[in-house]
C-alpha cells in the first residue's frame, strides 16, 4: 500500500509512475486526495469540539463551585449539543476513512524508475542469457509424454482424485521432486538463509498484508467455513511472521527460506501452454524472503537474482533473465526479474522464478518497521523470490536431458536423488 503522505505530497509523480504500469491513476488519486482532505478537515472539527468540551467542562465546574447552577446547566446543555454534533461528525469520519482505505488498497505499487514501459511479456527486457536456446532433435518428446513413458507423473489419476492441475508423482518422479526441494533448501542455508516451515493456510489479514487481497482474491482457494486461504506461495506466511513487528537496524537484513506446496486457481488458464507441468493448481516451491534496510534493498535484489541464476547454472539449464516491463509486473512489485529456462521439446522459454523488490508497499500493510541507529522509526523494505518453483524446472530437466538410454539427472542432484538416470 502506498503511503498516504507520499501520495498527498507527490500527486503528479504518483500518477505518472502508475502510468508505467498502464494504470490510469488520475481519477483514483484525485479521489484519494479529496477524501484525505475531508478526513483531515473532519478530524480538525472533532479536535476543536473536544477542545471546546474540555473548556466548557472546566467552566461548569467553576460555576457549580461558585453556586451558579443555572449558568452551569446552560453550559451543560451546550456540552450535550457538542457531543451530539461530535457523534454525527465521528460517523462521517469513519465513512470517509473506510472509503479512503478501500480505495488505497486498490492502488498498485509504484514501479522503480528503471522499469521499462510496455504492456505485454513481449515488451520485457532481456538483461542476460546463458546457454543456447537450441532447437530440439527430431526425436525430442515433450515432458507430458516422457512422464507417461517412464511412469513418473500421473496426470490422469490426479484428475480422478482431485481434478486437472493436481498430478500424482510416482517412483523416480516423486524422488526427483524431493531431491530438488532438498537441494534448493540446502543451497539457501549455505547462502545464509534461515529455514522456516510455515502454515499452508492463512487468514484474511495475512493475505491482505502481502497484497494478495483484494487484488488476487479470484486466484486464491478460500476455505469459507473457517475464512482461511490456501497459500499461493510461502511468501505470504513467511513475510507475515514480521507483521506488526519492530526490528532493530542491526537485525537487517532478515533472510528466510521456506518450502511449501502452493495453491493457485489459475482461473481462465487454458490451451497448449498449460499442458503437463506448465501450469498447475498445486505445485511445490522453495521461496526466499528478505527484509532489508531501504538503503540496501536494490543491492539485495541483485544478490537474490544472482543467487537464483546460480541455482539454474548448477542444474545445467540454459536460462535467461528478464526485467519485467510495467504492464507485466505484479500489483505489489516495484521491480521484478523473471528467470526463464529453455524447454527444448516445446521450443519455448518457461518462467521458473520471479525475484521482486516491494520497497515499502507490503511493509505499510504489515506495519513492519525498524529503529535505525539514531532510534528513529523507519519502514523496512521486503523482497522475495522463487528459488525455485519445481514444475517447469522438472519439465525442462526431462525435455533437455532425454537420451535413448533415459533421462540424465544433473550431477548436482545425484546425491539427493540416489540415481543418475530415469529409465
Amino acid at each position: 500500500m502506498l503511503s498516504l503522505n507520499f501520495i498527498r505530497e507527490n500527486v503528479q509523480e504518483v500518477i505518472d509512475r502508475l502510468a508505467i504500469k498502464n494504470f490510469n491513476g488520475g481519477e483514483i488519486i484525485g479521489r484519494i486526495v479529496d477524501l484525505d482532505n475531508q478526513r483531515r478537515e473532519t478530524q480538525k472539527k472533532l479536535d476543536d469540539m473536544q477542545s471546546q468540551s474540555n473548556i466548557l467542562a472546566r467552566e461548569i465546574g467553576v460555576l457549580f463551585q461558585s453556586g451558579k447552577a443555572s449558568e452551569a446547566n446552560t453550559l451543560k446543555q451546550k456540552t450535550a449539543e457538542l457531543k451530539d454534533s461530535a457523534k454525527t461528525l465521528d460517523l462521517q469520519f469513519e465513512e470517509i476513512k473506510k472509503e479512503l482505505d478501500d480505495i488505497l488498497v486498490r492502488v498498485p505499487n509504484l514501479p522503480h524508475h528503471t522499469v521499462p514501459p510496455g504492456k505485454t511479456p513481449e515488451d520485457n527486457l532481456v538483461v542476460m542469457q546463458e546457454g543456447e536456446a537450441l532447437p530440439a532433435a527430431a526425436t525430442a518428446v515433450p515432458h507430458w509424454d516422457l512422464t507417461t513413458q517412464y511412469d513418473i507423473i500421473d496426470f490422469i489419476t490426479g484428475n480422478k482424485i482431485t481434478g486437472a492441475g493436481f498430478p500424482v508423482y510416482k517412483g523416480k518422479g516423486a524422488r526427483l521432486q524431493r531431491a530438488l526441494i532438498n537441494f534448493f533448501l540446502e543451497e539457501a542455508l549455505k547462502a545464509g538463509y534461515t529455514e522456516v516451515q510455515p502454515p499452508y493456510m492463512v487468514n484474511a489479514a495475512s493475505a491482505y498484508a502481502t497484497g494478495q487481497l483484494p487484488d488476487k482474491d479470484a486466484q486464491m482457494y478460500h476455505v469459507g467455513l473457517d475464512d482461511l486461504y490456501l497459500i499461493p506461495t510461502a511468501e505470504v506466511p513467511v513475510t507475515n511472521i514480521y507483521r506488526d513487528t519492530i526490528l532493530k537496524s542491526q537485525d537487517l537484513p532478515v533472510k528466510n527460506v521456506a518450502y511449501s506446496a502452493c495453491f493457485r486457481r489459475e482461473a481462465g488458464s487454458y490451451g497448449k501452454d498449460v499442458r503437463g507441468l506448465n501450469r498447475l493448481h498445486q505445485f511445490d516451491k522453495v521461496e526466499i524472503v528478505q527484509i532489508s534496510h531501504p538503503d540496501t534493498s536494490y543491492e539485495i535484489l541483485e544478490e537474490m537474482r544472482n543467487y537464483v541464476t546460480g541455482l539454474l547454472r548448477k542444474l545445467e539449464l540454459p536460462f535467461r533473465v528478464l526485467k519485467l516491463c510495467g504492464g507485466d509486473m505484479s500489483f505489489t512489485s516495484a521491480l521484478t526479474y523473471d528467470m526463464e529456462v529453455w524447454s527444448s521439446a516445446q521450443a519455448r522459454w518457461l518462467e521458473v522464478s520471479s525475484v521482486s523488490n516491494f520497497e515499502t508497499f507490503q511493509s505499510n500493510r504489515l506495519k513492519l518497521r525498524f529503529k535505525d541507529e539514531t532510534g528513529k522509526m523507519q519502514t523496512a523494505h521486503t523482497l522475495n523470490g522463487s528459488a525455485l518453483a519445481l514444475p517447469r524446472i522438472v519439465a525442462a530437466l526431462l525435455e533437455n536431458n532425454q537420451t535413448p538410454e533415459g533421462i540424465i539427472i544433473p550431477k548436482v542432484l545425484v546425491p539427493y536423488t540416489g540415481f543418475e538416470v530415469i529409465n
